[in-house]
């Protein structure tokens, strides 16, 4: 039962923090696998949108900027998106303030993270004067530090909360202004931004782009693009199972104690089906199956109790998480069938090998009958 609903819970905020993370990175993304920018012809971009499963597709220009709202400022990670962007992100259904508008390359629109809202001391409807950019000038000769820089001015026109990493980081504002800042060619991107339909594979959509395009682009899926976060949830809730597998092997050790003594019980009825001609692989296979039976039963009565409490706590959320730090305030569980079968698995083997000892003990000693 605990191994069920610790997974369980596991699992919710495993789906909770992948639904998080979906919402910023795009089902499939093209960046350039030397250097930092792309380049994507009309023409390319023409065939990327006509692969099978693709849904629609958005080109990206990025680059670190410092942005400045009277006496604050903090360094953020500039990010112009096309009008395709609302289609291949979730970011503009987790708008907090305001609207998602990007602008025009003259008059251009900040989205803020939340986090950076907060560092500006920036509010969406009552800001009167405009934030100032800075950002690098590529191809810049040596000159002084200021003019290494272009600086531009925008308004702000929302913010956006989803998850703290993007919140302090992010700032989203239209691609042409971006370009133009900072001297882009007219083909010339940092990435594209896929969204797939419910029904592709991205696997055969990335082998289909990558004939397409060539070896000079990186096209990764999301789970390629956040390695470091999925590796690491995998590899918690494989430590989390070990531990609890220690646990269940610790509780084992009653079952050997039990069918030790039940082996000492039984010496008179051990001799009785002996000599009645019962082999030693009928005792073993007796015991054996007396272990079966424990662990069949404990397993499904706990699985049983972890389904019942699961349900409840999805339906009335009854267990709550202190703090109000979180999105959420109670815990989240997700029920995955996979888990089931390897708790119970587990729970059966680990039986059969408590069993097994006293089951050999118990089917190599000889009994005698005695009046």
């Amino acid at each position: 039962m605990c191994q069920v609903l610790v997974l369980s819970v596991f699992n919710g905020f495993e789906d909770l923090v992948q639904s998080l993370y979906s919402n910023f990175y795009p089902d499939i993304r093209i960046a350039a696998a030397k250097g930092k920018t792309i380049f994507l012809t009309a023409n390319k971009i023409s065939k990327i949108k006509n692969v099978t499963g693709i849904k629609a597709v958005s080109v990206i220009a990025e680059e670190k900027a410092l942005v400045q709202n009277g006496d604050y400022q903090t360094v953020v990670f500039l990010k112009g998106v096309d009008e395709n962007y609302p289609q291949v992100s979730g970011v503009p259904k987790k708008m907090q303030e305001g609207n998602f508008e990007t602008g025009t390359a003259d008059n251009p629109l900040l989205i803020l993270g939340s986090g950076i809202q907060n560092a500006l001391g920036a509010e969406v409807d009552k800001s009167v004067l405009p934030v100032t950019i800075f950002l690098p000038k590529r191809n810049a000769a040596n000159a002084g530090a200021m003019a290494l820089l272009s600086e531009g001015n925008a308004n702000i026109s929302g913010s956006f909360s989803i998850q703290q990493d993007f919140d302090n980081k992010y700032v989203i504002t239209n691609i042409d202004f971006l370009k133009q800042q900072m001297n882009y060619n007219t083909d010339e991107y940092t990435a594209a931004e896929i969204s797939l339909d419910p029904a592709a594979k991205s696997e055969n959509i990335i082998s289909t782009l990558k004939n397409i395009l060539g070896s000079d682009y990186k096209i990764q899926n999301k789970y390629q693009q956040n390695t470091s976060l999925y590796t690491s949830m995998r590899l918690e809730k494989w430590v989390i199972y070990a531990i609890l597998t220690l646990i269940l092997i610790i509780a084992a050790f009653n079952m050997i104690g039990a069918l030790t003594m039940l082996v000492l019980e039984k010496k008179k009825d051990i001799s009785v089906l002996q000599s009645l001609g019962a082999d030693k692989s009928l005792v073993l296979k007796i015991f054996l199956s007396e272990g079966l039976l424990l662990a069949l039963s404990g397993a499904g009565i706990g699985i049983v109790l972890a389904i019942i409490i699961c349900g409840l706590q999805v339906k009335f959320k009854l267990i709550k998480l202190e703090g109000n730090s979180f999105l959420i305030d109670y815990f989240p569980v997700k029920l995955i069938a996979t888990d089931f079968i390897m708790v119970a698995a587990t729970a059966i083997i680990i039986a059969l090998i408590a069993a097994w000892f006293p089951a050999k003990k118990a089917a190599q000693q000889q009994f005698e009958l005695r009046n």
